[in-house]
């Protein structure tokens, strides 16, 4: 018997394959043409306490084995997915996993709050990590940590600390942490994330990059920089997820460039417990459950029970 069910804090998930957040909307643009009830875990699009129109065009620009975006958490704001959005898509049975970013951790925890008694929304991720966005918070004494770079908060360990600590004081409810690749060593940022109180971990976010037009000098993107994702950067997620998952205690999700089904046993074996798909999902809205459906068939011909028997499994030099 396979077994792929996955626990997440309280919250156990049916199999290990999600879509990411920013690539699938809010779940409901895509319930016509996908089985999103086959899915491990629906991640909406990250959610701000008020609207947000976005970046200016262009937003997105394809790169070499993936693409830069821009959007700039274009979304409709908190309070208007719990009224408009979250009453349809409590008609799919899938395990909703809501985004959302706080500019403060006052904020933030307002936002886990407003999101901790709602019927229908199972775990939360903090999204600490956005390229498109700059975004600060302050410590207990008020201290106003600076900002210089998009995605800092997840570039400090304090920060980071800070952001979940006040997540975790306003809700029960699962959290995940979803990190930046943007640091020498995640490592004492992840710790940072454990230690306040995430039940998991999300690798990574895209990476900041630029793309020039050399005719006009001009960069092609209305933002100035943006956000590389798509297979370019799977190699370099996954030696992210490997490092980081022999320092924590607490399961990673990984995500970054995954495509086919051997792209996600790769994070398996490098330590991760769950995958998220994310650019795929716009070449092919079904690559979720393409990829959930080969792991199935990589199980079954290798004779694997469950993803506990190569999770972290991977061979180091010598071995």
């Amino acid at each position: 018997m396979m077994d792929l069910r996955l626990a997440l804090g309280r919250v156990v998930l049916p199999n290990p394959v999600l879509v990411a957040a920013g690539t699938f909307g809010y779940g409901l643009e895509f319930a016509r043409s996908v089985r999103i009830e086959r899915l491990g875990g629906l991640i909406t699009k990250t959610l701000t306490r008020n609207p947000r129109t976005g970046n200016p065009p262009p937003r997105l620009v394809e790169t070499p084995s993936g693409m830069l975006n821009a959007v700039g958490l274009q979304n409709v704001g908190l309070d208007a997915f719990l009224e408009k959005k979250l009453p349809e898509l409590r008609r799919y049975r899938v395990p909703l996993i809501v985004s959302i970013m706080g500019e403060n951790p006052q904020e933030l925890g307002e936002m886990v709050e407003q999101l901790d008694d709602v019927e229908g929304v199972d775990v939360i991720e903090i999204n600490l990590s956005c390229p498109n966005v700059h975004c600060s918070s302050s410590g207990t004494s008020g201290a106003r940590i600076a900002v210089s770079q998009p995605g800092i908060v997840a570039q400090d360990p304090e920060a980071t600390e800070i952001m979940v600590r006040a997540a975790r004081a306003k809700s029960a409810k699962t959290l995940i942490a979803k990190l930046s690749p943007e640091v020498t060593d995640m490592t004492p940022v992840a710790l940072s994330a454990e230690r306040a109180g995430a039940d998991a971990l999300s690798l990574v976010n895209t990476f900041v990059g630029m793309s020039i037009d050399a005719r006009t000098r001009r960069s092609r993107l209305g933002a100035f920089t943006g956000g590389l994702s798509g297979p370019a950067i799977r190699p370099l997620a996954v030696y992210r997820v490997w490092y980081t998952a022999r320092a924590v205690r607490i399961p990673i999700i990984g995500l970054g460039g995954i495509v086919r089904p051997e792209d996600a046993i790769e994070f398996f074996v490098a330590g991760a417990s769950a995958v998220a798909i994310g650019t795929a999902n716009f070449v092919s809205p079904s690559a979720a459950i393409r990829v959930l459906d080969g792991i199935q068939r990589y199980m079954e011909n290798h004779r694997i029970s469950s993803l506990d028997e190569i999770r972290g499994s991977v061979a180091l030099p010598g071995s």
